[in-house]
């Protein structure tokens, strides 16, 4: 994952960062919230920060009781994002379930899974627009980045988002965020140290694609370098514009998909076909009513056709990664546990591995 540059003293005091800000929004008024930090050479919580007081307010963040009442907002929109995707979901916050450090959100169309101890800071925001005030809410990580956001889309809601602000208000309402420095990334380690035999025979053996992060950390092995070790009866690698050929190929057809995009704290799914796929410059887009994706093809380093066995049969994944090892995205055909996979999702796997082989990386 790209760091951000560590700020200092004078470019993190809060007034002076406030201003630096509204200066630069005057010479680039479309630049967005977590640019700007990143030009700033702080974090976005940090920035959002500086707005404590005036439209920000810093919330209490009592998550097994605050996530249940978001079914009261009304449509909402959920936003999901890494360093290389977005992921844009609209629909109701409801069937909210918080099983201790993880949540689960099982709408039709918002589908989260939710990892709490990431979660650090949030703060309610209501910004002045245009149109009229945007309201919306925004959590974050120790390192002050953004792991999930929610923006009000129902006028009904307004209640009851004002409701939820006045009883998760922080007793602390400073506009110092106190976050702190990102965990240098563990180093994987060397091939020769992984006991790729045992790893394969985990590997066949999985029962449920749930089972598959905590066969990594038995083995203790990098995600791709285990996709890159195990060989081709369970990965395959492809193009890095595999993604632009996918989504092209099922908004012709119409075959139902799903596409995780996630980060430490949050992990959005979209489960359903998709319609609208358009390319800008190097970001590769759905636009869609209820789902928006936006991808950095350029930030696409590797991408793995993935075959997991589950108790359901074999599950078939497009992962892509960027050039840190960092998982961008990942998609898979439409299914619920329990039933199968989709044929034509396998088929199109393998049409895909005969299209674009890869070039360069070892399977």
């Amino acid at each position: 994952m790209i760091s951000q540059p560590a700020p200092t003293a004078s470019s993190s005091e809060p007034t002076a960062l406030r201003q630096r800000w509204q200066s630069l929004l005057e010479a680039q008024p479309r630049t967005r919230i977590r640019d700007a930090a990143e030009q700033l050479g702080v974090s976005e919580a940090q920035l959002l920060a500086t707005g404590v007081g005036e439209d920000v307010v810093r919330l209490d963040l009592r998550l097994d009781t605050l996530l249940p009442r978001l079914d009261a907002l009304g449509k909402v929109m959920t936003l999901t994002r890494n360093e290389s995707a977005v992921h844009e979901k609209r629909g109701l916050y409801r069937n909210v379930e918080v099983n201790g450090s993880v949540a689960l959100v099982l709408d039709e169309n918002i589908d989260l899974r939710l990892f709490l101890t990431r979660w650090r800071f949030g703060f309610a925001f209501r910004e002045a627009r245009p149109e009229g005030t945007r309201r919306s809410l925004h959590f974050f990580d120790g390192t002050g980045m953004a792991v999930h956001k929610i923006y009000l889309e129902d006028e009904s809601g307004v209640g009851a988002y004002e409701r939820l602000v006045e009883d998760y208000t922080h007793a602390e309402q400073s506009r110092a965020v106190p976050v702190e420095a990102a965990a240098a990334p563990e180093v994987p380690k060397p091939d020769g140290d992984i006991d790729v035999e045992g790893l394969v025979s985990g590997w066949r053996g999985l029962q449920d694609t749930h089972d598959f992060f905590p066969l990594l950390r038995r083995f203790k092995v990098a995600r791709t370098q285990a996709l890159r070790l195990v060989g081709s009866e369970l990965t395959t690698p492809v193009a890095p514009a595999s993604l632009t050929w996918v989504l092209e190929k099922v908004a012709a057809s119409g075959l139902p998909i799903m596409v995780f995009v996630g980060n430490p704290g949050a992990i959005q799914i979209h489960t359903g076909p998709v319609h609208t796929v358009r390319a800008m410059g190097p970001w590769m887009n759905v636009l869609d009513p209820s789902f928006n994706l936006h991808l950095r093809t350029d930030h696409v380093h590797t991408a793995w056709v993935v075959r997991k066995p589950t108790r359901d049969g074999v599950v078939t994944s497009l992962e892509l990664f960027d050039a840190a090892g960092e998982n961008i995205a990942l998609l898979f055909g439409k299914r619920k546990p329990g039933i199968p996979e989709q044929p034509e999702w396998r088929a199109l796997m393998e049409e895909l591995i005969a299209a674009l082989p890869a070039t360069g990386v070892a399977s």
